[in-house]
């Protein structure tokens, strides 16, 4: 995010405890920031870790090459795969018309 630039006009509304606040409060004053910025602060920053978590990892170079090497071999062969990729997805069929899985016991209209 860019601040310098971009204007703050999003607001988000949270309801807490008067305790809660309270705590929030001594927490901003402490950090010598206001209540509205220290939310953003913490709040982006948490947001920053939990996204990375799951869009980097880090590995050793054993465990890297074993990586590499499993992304280099070809895929095990799949036959119920193979066949569900050759099908017509639903939503190419004729809509309006009944669909019936296989396994179901009812039909939806597309």
């Amino acid at each position: 995010m860019n601040e310098i630039t971009e204007t703050r006009s999003e607001r988000v509304d949270v309801r807490m405890t008067p305790a809660a606040k309270r705590t929030l409060q001594q927490a901003a004053a402490v950090s010598h920031k206001t209540l509205s910025e220290f939310l953003l602060d913490t709040s982006l920053n948490a947001a920053m870790n939990t996204l990375a978590d799951r869009r980097v990892f880090q590995l050793d170079e054993q465990r890297w090459n074993a990586f590499m090497d499993a992304l280099a071999k070809p895929p095990k062969d799949n036959p119920r795969l193979r066949k569900l990729l050759a099908r017509k997805p639903m939503w190419e069929s004729s809509v309006g018309q009944y669909h019936r899985h296989p396994r179901s016991t009812g039909a939806c209209n597309l």
